[in-house]
């Protein structure tokens, strides 16, 4: 019987799991059988006992999940490039390991990973498609990363949201200025409206206006020249410096009237461009309050440091680099989700399918019988195309 192991996160102060018990039946439908090691759900709030309910097996030694023939983690290799080490050691050519591994990031993690014989499947690499929506893990946590943003701010900022008339006087609504309107934008638009705040929207996409108009707030127009800022993957990606200079200056402007400014703009593989200027946070009212979402690849503002709070100016700057792990209960849940989506078109009858012409399968594999197999990996490492292309399906990965 084909065996799904679920490992505990090693990753410092990760609290999520790979799989949730509740989606343990769906995988026991596709002719698997899961295992559970112990501990593994217990920071998301999920037991052992409530696993081994759903019909999981629990494994106390780790090293025994690795006799399994799909491993499931929420971070590995370039994701959890210190603590993940040991467990690529472990790995084994037949191997499938599905889980975020940072490929575009930290890309000779995987050139080591393929070494094993393994094949493994980077969930960031998951197409933007109408099919394959519900395995989008990115666009999952990046909800999560957007709502807590804003808490963050509402934490920080030394007045309330909404606006508010009371006997003692009336008392404004925060400003707050949401730069980049993707997944988390929106969410980080949406939670900050809820709260009774004044929202600015910008995106460098112009058909980003409909969307942040939707949720209630004003979309900022930066005439910038930019006509095609969107990759075919549909994400925001890279322009050129001028553009980026200019786009700063207009941003200062903005950041200095608003009371909260979070930023979203990320560029898969790449640093995240520089928007808040030093200059720009000077100019701002002392206690306002910056969230740097994009803080994992040096952040939006010039004075975010990853995972530290910095006050500059008077105003104080967060760069939280992993927030769902702070919702770990429905950040699992959602993940899970989107795991057991993929596994749902991997997975048929307790065979493992890698069909080649599926393009969810073919755009996230990253390695495979010793080679890095992905053609977007292979020419960020720099490596020629095989001689000749994979095509057709191959059935289970053991036989």
């Amino acid at each position: 019987m084909l065996r799904i192991a679920v490992l505990k996160e090693t990753y410092p102060k990760e609290r999520r799991v790979a799989l949730i018990p509740a989606s343990v039946p769906a995988l026991q439908k596709l002719g698997a059988e899961v295992l559970v090691e112990a501990g593994a759900g217990q920071s998301a709030g999920f037991s052992d006992d409530h696993y081994a309910a759903r019909g999981a097996k629990i494994i106390n030694a780790r090293r025994d999940l690795f006799d399994a023939e799909i491993l499931l983690q929420v971070r590995a290799l370039g994701a959890n490039p210190i603590e993940g080490v040991a467990d690529r050691a472990h790995l084994r050519r037949g191997q499938i390991l599905i889980a975020t591994c940072d490929p575009l990031g930290e890309p000779g993690a995987v050139q080591e990973a393929a070494a094993t014989g393994a094949s493994v499947f980077g969930l960031e690499l998951i197409p933007r498609i109408t099919r394959a929506q519900s395995m989008d893990v990115l666009s999952s946590m990046a909800t999560i990363a957007g709502y807590r943003a804003v808490l963050m701010a509402a934490i920080e900022l030394p007045k309330m949201f909404p606006m508010l008339m009371t006997a003692a006087g009336t008392l404004s609504a925060a400003r707050v200025f949401v730069i980049g309107a993707g997944v988390a934008g929106l969410q980080a638009i949406a939670t900050a409206r809820r709260l009774g705040g004044i929202v600015h929207g910008y995106d460098v996409r112009p058909a980003c206006r409909e969307q942040v108009e939707s949720l209630g707030a004003k979309f900022v127009e930066m005439d910038l020249g930019a006509t095609d800022a969107e990759d075919k993957g549909g994400y925001a990606k890279a322009l050129g410096e001028e553009f980026y200079q200019k786009q700063r200056q207009l941003m200062a402007k903005i950041a200095a009237e608003s009371d909260v400014v979070i930023t979203t703009a990320a560029i898969p593989g790449k640093p995240s461009p520089r928007l808040i200027t030093a200059e720009a946070v000077a100019q701002m009212t002392p206690g306002s309050v910056i969230v740097d979402l994009a803080a994992e690849r040096g952040g939006n503002c010039e004075l975010t440091q990853a995972d530290q709070r910095v006050v500059a100016h008077g105003v104080t700057i967060l760069g939280p680099t992993n927030l769902p792990s702070d919702a770990p209960f429905h950040a699992s849940q959602m993940f899970s989700n989107n795991v057991v989506r993929f596994l749902q078109n991997l997975v048929k009858n307790g065979v493992v399918n890698l069909n080649l012409e599926d393009e969810i399968i073919r755009e996230t594999r990253l390695t495979h019988d010793g080679e890095v197999v992905n053609a977007r990996l292979r020419d960020v490492l720099g490596i020629l195309p095989p001689p000749t292309t994979e095509t057709g399906s191959q059935g289970n990965v053991n036989a």
